[in-house]
């Protein structure tokens, strides 16, 4: 792949592992210097030791100060960001009789706010320049209702909705704002479904799985680097009049 993104600074969230580290990885072959943050420095640290295009950054997405501070010190080292992923985002489903004020607030920060602050952050740098990409990582929950996860559904609605109405705020100016809405991708986050539902349904791990495969209608899970050909094709060259739109990645029609 040609380099057509040299010179470029991106920076993702939630970097170090998962769909956020395969963007990352896609986003760096590309000629891009990438800053990853994510709450552990070490597992960062760990993912680019022997890719010297990915940056390590600490930054906690739900504290306003630690995301104003990472996204003000990688301007600093690197530049201005002209690639922002907002990627950073936690998935577990509750019934509405469990959920209580505190889980929802933790899954709002992170999913919705989270996105909102590092977006903002981002475009202080990114306003000035003559060309910028900024992609929410939400799901295909954003685009329909998950079962049994309704607070995870609502503030993946809440991020197309940041990211529809930011295209509109910017519609003359050579950014674009688009969403990516994957089904189930073969992640870390996968694993930690599998103990939830089989928990909370009484059913066998291998049970577990297979509702979360026939859930995308291709019955199978989907590879992160799935998810990063589509955001490093939103940077690509000819993609500038794609604005406002939700990318979905579920293996057919939903």
């Amino acid at each position: 792949m040609t380099e057509h993104l040299e010179g470029r600074h991106a920076l993702v969230t939630g970097g170090g592992t998962g769909i956020g580290l395969a963007i990352a990885e896609a986003l760096a072959k590309a000629g891009a210097e990438v800053t990853i943050t994510g709450r552990r420095l070490e597992v960062l640290q760990d993912v680019a030791r022997n890719r010297p295009r990915l940056h390590p950054l600490a930054m906690d997405v739900t504290e306003e100060d630690s995301v104003v501070s990472g996204v003000r010190s990688a301007v600093k080292d690197r530049g201005p960001i002209t690639i922002c992923v907002a990627n950073a985002g936690i998935a577990e489903g509750r019934a509405l009789h469990k959920t209580d004020l505190g889980f929802w607030r933790r899954t709002m920060s992170t999913n919705l706010d989270g996105a909102f602050l590092t977006i903002r952050e981002c475009m202080a740098s990114m306003h000035d320049q003559d060309w910028g990409r900024v992609i929410g990582v939400s799901s295909i929950a954003g685009i329909r209702g998950l079962r049994g996860a309704s607070a995870y559904t609502a503030s993946k609605h809440g991020l197309i909705g940041l990211i529809r109405g930011l295209s509109e705020d910017y519609l003359m100016r050579p950014i674009t704002f688009n969403a990516l809405c994957p089904g189930y991708v073969d992640t870390p986050i996968v694993e930690r479904n599998i103990t939830a539902i089989s928990d909370r349904a009484g059913v066998s791990a291998d049970e577990a799985l297979n509702t979360m495969i026939r859930a995308n209608r291709h019955k199978r899970l989907i590879a992160p680097s799935e998810v990063a050909a589509a955001a490093l094709w939103l940077c690509g060259v000819g993609s500038d009049s794609v604005n406002g739109q939700c990318i979905e990645i579920a293996g057919g029609q939903m």
